[in-house]
């Protein structure tokens, strides 16, 4: 909600026990696409905000951080991705990050709401940097489940940046153990998938459970990893899945060579070797919270 009882400030819908507000210099868009309420922000800590059904999905000044952490754990872990595969990301920003990658030669993006994308496209060009219009890519407007169950083309790595799992969110289908099968059957030997897989603490981890616990029912090796985001105000987290990758046991010195390889070390902002390392990092709380699931699931499948 926009409200006025200090000055012109943005609440986020969220928790209902707990609300951020965003002082607010002017509403550059607010709309209603045929999937959900959409509205970009001018703020004045976080430049452009993008806010679809009350949550904030993205900010100018760190959604690198964000777009950075998704991406680059997966395909700098592959060591050489072609074909990606991106479900959501409509800012472009997913996207672009992907394409730095030289010897990545295809991208498909996926976004059920073209108006979000084209508006995305049109007033926060600062995130896709061009990326829609690089040769390399191609958009499909288009439901993400549908697309998944239908393609043909295979890929090696598959990057799920979806809106959170909301229960009448245009998302919700897409965080279950069928689509992640669905997902799984279009990797090619060696992929991997990442998914954005929402705030991850000690008090709020309920959905980063069930998605790495759906995950981990599919894949041989599924590991969680976390990074700070300032204008989510929290630390918000992915879970990365391959049947043969193991991205937390590369050494930082090996990162970094991959990087240098690949022209990235100068390009990012945000990841690099210890970056990599932090976000895997996990706090002894939340390795107890997966462990408590792990073993909750194992007693479950004794019985």
């Amino acid at each position: 909600m926009l409200t006025c009882a200090d000055g012109f400030s943005f609440a986020e819908n969220g928790d209902p026990e707990e609300v951020h507000y965003y002082k607010v210099d002017g509403v550059l868009f607010s709309g209603k696409t045929n999937f959900q309420n959409m509205m970009i922000l001018d703020t004045e800590r976080f430049g452009k905000l993008l806010v679809l059904d009350g949550r904030v999905q993205s900010a100018q000044n760190d959604e690198h951080i964000y777009h950075e952490s998704l991406v680059h754990p997966a395909l700098i872990t592959h060591p050489n991705p072609r074909n990606v595969l991106i479900i959501g990301g409509g800012e472009g920003a997913t996207l672009r990050e992907a394409l730095r990658h030289p010897s990545v030669n295809y991208v498909a993006m996926i976004d059920i709401d073209g108006e979000v994308v084209d508006n995305c496209r049109r007033m926060l060009p600062e995130w896709s940097q061009g990326a829609f219009d690089d040769q390399r890519s191609e958009l499909f407007i288009t439901d993400g489940k549908d697309f998944v169950a239908n393609t043909a083309t295979k890929f090696d790595c598959v990057i799920i940046d979806i809106c959170d799992a909301l229960e009448d969110g245009p998302a919700i289908e897409l965080y279950s153990g069928k689509f992640y099968n669905d997902v799984k059957r279009l990797l090619n030997p060696g992929g991997i998938v990442v998914v954005q897989a929402m705030e991850f603490s000690n008090l709020v981890n309920k959905d980063h459970v069930f998605v790495h616990m759906s995950l981990r029912q599919i894949f041989q090796n599924v590991r969680s990893y976390a990074q700070y985001v300032p204008s989510f105000w929290c630390n918000w987290s992915f879970v990365i899945a391959s049947d043969v990758h193991e991205p937390e046991t590369l050494k930082c010195d090996e990162i970094n060579r991959r990087m240098r390889l690949r022209g990235l070390d100068s390009a990012l902002v945000h990841y690099d070797g210890d970056t990599h390392a932090h976000m895997f990092s996990l706090p002894k709380a939340n390795r107890r919270v997966l462990d408590q699931a792990c073993m909750e699931t194992l007693q479950r499948n004794v019985a």
